[in-house]
């Protein structure tokens, strides 16, 4: 996967462990070699994409595909999806949303603010399995934009 031949990174904000394995290890069985940066709280995840100032001056130039969970322990997932949307260095990053929550207006309001993709997670494991497999075919083709 690449942002124009450069090496992209996969931000995974996933606080349940069983399901970032699970994520990781269906990016990677997708033949999706990129490194993988998981956090299992928004805060830490808001620090390496935005800086700890919130600037979001730690993302300039890079490339970033972030995978976001909406059920965090210390904030939601709708207030990083925002944060990342509206700041001007990271709006761009291409955002897909793994949520066990299948609710419309939840949904409608992740693809207002600007989510890329939104998949509800399954809740047995081979749904799931699928649908990560699909994600991996999905990084395969995807072109990062610039951030800048």
């Amino acid at each position: 996967m690449n942002g124009l031949g450069k090496e992209v990174t996969i931000v995974m904000i996933e606080d349940d462990e069983g399901h970032a394995r699970l994520i990781e290890k269906n990016i990677r069985r997708a033949g999706v070699h990129n490194e993988v940066v998981p956090f299992t709280n928004g805060t830490d995840a808001l620090d390496f994409v935005l800086g700890k100032d919130r600037s979001g001056l730690a993302s300039a130039g890079k490339f970033l595909l972030i995978l976001l969970d909406l059920n965090l322990p210390d904030m939601s997932g709708i207030d990083i999806l925002q944060r990342i949307k509206t700041n001007a260095h990271t709006r761009r990053l291409p955002v897909v949303i793994l949520t066990t929550t299948d609710d419309e207006r939840e949904i409608q309001r992740c693809y207002d603010l600007g989510a890329n993709v939104y998949i509800t997670k399954p809740v047995e494991y081979e749904s799931f399995a699928h649908a990560i497999r699909q994600l991996g075919l999905f990084f395969s083709v995807i072109q990062i934009p610039e951030t800048q």
